[in-house]
């Protein structure tokens, strides 16, 4: 191989080595936006645990059939683990069927993930919605963290440790979510909400 063949070669691995590393860092955002553990997300994705891992570390260059393991259990289509580079100008745009879904355990709330998987280790956006008598029970975030619950459409109930508050159609409640909390729909028209979740806030006084 002569010296341009060398140099091709080099640039291939280079950019191979990127878009691995870029890969690796969006399996582990939305690995951490459905709060799952490595150990859950190689038991829905059919890939070894330690494969995981290393891809999520750059260690390795996964296969086109592990990939696409990972994308289906992650519930999104492969072309968007293929992001561009962070310098680039772009425009992105979801369409419905790449949107996360999350039911509650009554099914009666869902919760749309609409924000962006680069922010969700800090901050975590919804789009959600309860059916009358619709219940979601989180568990605590971490310390600090605080949840904003924007109402749009009908009225919602927030039950923060004891503290029971409710917003209407243009109001908005912020509390603390890194203890346990609950919210419950409790009027009997369908209601809805933008939720925003701030991760590793500054504590409230």
């Amino acid at each position: 191989m002569g010296i341009e063949g060398k140099e091709r070669s080099k640039t291939m691995d280079a950019g191979a080595q990127a878009l691995s590393g870029q890969l690796g860092r969006t399996i582990q955002r939305l690995r951490k936006s459905y709060n799952m553990s490595l150990s859950e997300l190689a038991d829905q994705s059919g890939v070894a645990k330690s494969i995981i891992s290393q891809i999520e570390r750059n260690e390795t260059n996964p296969t086109l059939a592990t990939i696409w393991r990972l994308s289906q259990a992650l519930d999104i289509s492969i072309d968007r683990f293929l992001v561009q580079s962070d310098d680039e100008p772009f425009v992105e745009k979801s369409s419905r069927n790449d949107t996360p879904i999350l039911t509650s355990d009554d099914g009666r709330c869902r919760l749309a993930i609409i924000g962006w998987i680069k922010t969700v280790e800090w901050l975590q956006w919804y789009d959600f919605e309860a059916q009358p008598g619709g219940v979601l029970e989180s568990d605590a975030h971490q310390r600090g963290s605080i949840e904003c619950l924007s109402v749009l459409t009908g009225a919602l109930e927030v039950e923060v440790a004891g503290i029971i508050d409710t917003a209407v159609a243009g109001e908005t409640l912020r509390y603390r979510c890194d203890r346990p909390h609950v919210i419950r729909n409790r009027g009997s028209e369908p209601a809805r909400a933008t939720m925003v979740c701030i991760l590793k806030a500054a504590v409230m006084e």
